[in-house]
């Protein structure tokens, strides 16, 4: 009753091993460069074009907001006695056509201030592009990090697999050979059918980060999948202080941010040009009879008073000096949330690469030592196979620890890169 148990447990993983053998015949994808990428990324990625194109429109605007109002033209036909328009001369001697333009101008200044503050706009927009840029960049490398990590676990499960089907034909042969049991069998098997789970599962978030990645190249989500070449370990020679000092100079969210601390400046400028009147001038040329007298010509000079100072002009300069001082603060604020992140960064970087030289120096070869002793030892009958099993087991679980740490260490370096403009690769 037991070997028929058996035998049916066995054909059921066959036939599951033989499923997943046949998901894998797919041709793997032909490795493309992260460099290819990420210039593919910047010519294509819509969200970069977009900011690209905002940057053009807020260009216009300076020299809109800094030329004089359209000026303004006026006609005028007055009658007397006949309400019928052009009735002419002859009704009245008051009767008179004109025509005059008419044009304002701001108090002096006004102009360019307002200039200024438009073009303080374009640069903080300019800087949102590099910013947009930076982040979808940095995107793409982690994305290309993770898929590399997952070809190397799939590489890492399928040579496992292998290794464990070892196993379990030692622990078939000593059942058969009457120095084993059954449950060290059965235990195999579980172990290859959880190894298949797991190879489904690691193919089931390499589909979603190829969707990701494809969504970053503005690439077809139907388009064939995106290959990636053998992670390696980069080795920054920056310390963080020099780091730090790259990201105040060059970080684009905080030169953003200074722009903006410049433009409420200039706003506060223009509220106080607020309180001086703006002016108006028109001129009219004025026709009566042209046979009895000579034509008109009249200049008026206007001005536009602010009386409501209490209502208007001091409410609009107490409201832009508080915008320039929250400006003001949101620089600290960014400054002290670069350093944040950088410091967290580079701490992740530095501390991923100790755990690489421990996992390469130390835990691998001897985790693999511990395996071969172990299997040498259950065949000839000198351990039981839960310890051979526990031996497999932190081979694989160090095996992707050790390139997952490494995912994790360029994924910090890519988004170091993203915060001070630094290449470390």
């Amino acid at each position: 009753m037991k070997l028929i148990s058996l035998c049916i447990f066995g054909i059921s993983l066959s036939g599951l091993a033989a499923s997943s053998a046949r998901a894998q015949n797919i041709p793997p994808a032909e490795p493309v460069k992260l460099a290819d990428l990420l210039a593919e990324a910047e010519r294509n990625n819509p969200q970069i074009q977009a900011t690209r194109h905002a940057w053009e429109s807020a260009r216009q605007a300076p020299s809109q907001v800094a030329t004089l109002p359209d000026p303004q033209v006026v006609l005028q036909q007055v009658n007397v006695g006949s309400p019928r328009p052009f009735a002419g001369f002859t009704n009245s001697d008051f009767a008179y056509l004109g025509v005059g333009f008419s044009q304002d101008f701001p108090y002096p200044g006004k102009l360019r201030l307002r200039g200024d503050i438009a073009k303080k706009d374009a640069e903080a927009t300019q800087q949102k592009i590099e910013s947009v840029r930076r982040a979808v960049l940095a995107a793409v490398k982690m994305a290309y990090f993770q898929l590399s990590y997952l070809a190397q676990r799939q590489k890492i499960l399928d040579e496992d697999a292998q290794l464990l089907q070892q196993v379990e034909q030692a622990a078939e042969s000593r059942y058969r050979n009457g120095m084993g049991n059954q449950q060290d069998v059965l235990q195999a098997q579980l172990e290859r059918t959880k190894m298949l789970r797991e190879i489904a599962t690691n193919q089931l978030e390499c589909g979603k980060v190829q969707a990701e990645l494809k969504n970053l190249l503005n690439r077809s989500q139907s388009s064939a999948d995106i290959g990636t070449d053998e992670l390696s370990e980069t080795t920054p020679s920056y310390s963080f202080d020099q780091l730090l000092a790259q990201a105040k100079t060059n970080n684009p969210d905080l030169a953003g941010a200074q722009k903006m601390v410049e433009r409420q400046a200039l706003q506060v400028d223009l509220a106080k040009k607020d309180f001086y009147p703006d002016f108006n001038a028109q001129f009219m040329w004025q026709r009566t009879d042209p046979t009895q007298y000579r034509a008109y010509y009249q200049f008026t000079v206007g001005m536009r008073i602010p009386i409501y100072r209490g209502r208007r002009q001091r409410p609009e300069l107490a409201q832009a000096e508080s915008d320039r001082d929250r400006a003001k603060s949101e620089v600290e604020m960014q400054l002290q949330q670069t350093a944040f992140q950088l410091r967290q960064q580079f701490l992740s970087a530095e501390k991923s690469a100790e755990l690489l030289k421990i996992y390469r120096e130390g835990l691998l070869p001897q985790a693999r030592a511990e395996l071969e002793a172990g299997m040498a030892a259950y065949q000839s009958n000198r351990q039981d196979f839960q310890a051979l099993l526990a031996s497999f087991l932190d081979v694989l679980k160090l095996d992707e620890e050790y390139w997952q740490t490494l995912s994790e260490h360029e994924t910090a370096l890519a988004q170091i890169e993203e915060l001070t403009g630094v290449t470390l690769r």
